[in-house]
């Protein structure tokens, strides 16, 4: 978790609301959801909380999942995802983890499927260090998917952007040459940042980044500051995505992204913004 922006602890009412059926999407867009493709049993359809809703939008950048779907279609029926960077809050009083929340939420959507994440993020390290880790990290636990928190820190640590981002391009491709897809997760929210230059810069340059290379990423910090409009009157949710119900937004960000891109097989590379 990255400590260096103050936190206000914000309760979020969390209630159920569905949105469209991943299905349904899929048929939309007159396309096969992998898994079904092999014969696999059928997803189930992902929902938002109604608190989470109002973020939706600046989430989810469809991207194709390769390795995922070549995964699902595997007789072992397994999805083995790596999840890297910072490390992770809670979602729930209990105690429940941000990775075990993703995990439970695939398993839910793609039936029949042991989904495993392997959870090996460490607070305040910045992209370089994650990125030489990673590499061990992959050789070890073999993942189909590295889920990859980025940016916060090195942001705030003055780390040049043409550095920054040199460091995570030279990691995708490292990881598509190893045949790991990616999603990334961007840099946090908070209002005082919102007019940092080097804190902007980060945060624009790296969405460039995951266009051109055609992977997804999850603008958090759009995300949440768009959670953050939606509560009018209500003290702005600064660092939303440290506390239980950030991150249980973030975990449901994460899944619906993972479960679209398994229906943005053969789509061509997106624009860069």
């Amino acid at each position: 978790m990255d400590c260096r922006i103050a936190t206000t602890r914000t309760t979020c009412a969390i209630g159920a609301a569905l949105l469209s059926a991943l299905i349904g999407l899929a048929q939309a867009r007159a396309q096969t959801p992998p898994a079904a493709a092999a014969g696999a049993p059928g997803g189930a359809a992902m929902t938002l909380s109604k608190a989470c809703e109002p973020g939706a939008g600046a989430t989810v950048d469809e991207s194709p999942l390769p390795n995922v779907a070549a995964a699902l279609k595997q007789q072992r029926k397994t999805l083995r995802i790596l999840a890297m960077g910072a490390a992770p809050g809670r979602v729930n009083a209990r105690g429940g983890g941000y990775t075990e929340a993703i995990e439970a939420m695939l398993e839910r959507a793609l039936k029949g499927i042991d989904v495993i994440m392997i959870n090996r993020g460490v607070s305040g390290e910045l992209a370089a260090g994650a990125a030489a880790r990673m590499k061990n990290e992959v050789a070890l636990a073999e993942p189909d998917l590295v889920l990859w928190q980025v940016g916060t820190n090195d942001a705030l640590a003055d780390v040049p952007t043409d550095e920054f981002i040199q460091t995570v391009k030279e990691q995708i491709g490292w990881l598509k040459a190893h045949k790991v897809d990616v999603v990334l997760v961007g840099l946090q929210f908070a209002s005082r940042m919102r007019r940092d230059a080097h804190y902007i810069d980060i945060r624009v340059s790296l969405r460039r980044l995951a266009a051109q290379e055609n992977v997804i990423i999850i603008r958090r910090f759009e995300a949440m500051q768009l959670i953050s409009q939606a509560a009018g009157p209500e003290p702005a949710l600064d660092e939303l995505d440290r506390d239980e119900a950030g991150y249980s937004c973030l975990a449901q960000y994460v899944a619906r992204a993972i479960t679209l891109g398994l229906f943005a097989k053969n789509m061509p590379p997106r624009p860069a913004p």
